[in-house]
């Protein structure tokens, strides 16, 4: 596991036996981005990419 790989484990840790509708995950970004603005590029590449997942040209 990476370093990087911490957060993501203690969430699906904590939360992975949960279930959230995207309109939860995006006002919870938006909060996090009020609250961390200096985080504001990441997190919209990382909206971006989970929006396009399923787009053919990526």
């Amino acid at each position: 596991m990476y370093f990087t790989d911490r957060g993501i484990e203690e969430l699906e840790s904590r939360r992975g036996e949960e279930e959230v509708t995207f309109a939860w995950l995006a006002d919870h970004l938006r909060t996090f981005v009020d609250l961390n603005p200096e985080f504001e590029t990441p997190v919209e590449r990382l909206a971006t990419w989970l929006a396009r997942l399923d787009d053919e040209d990526d």
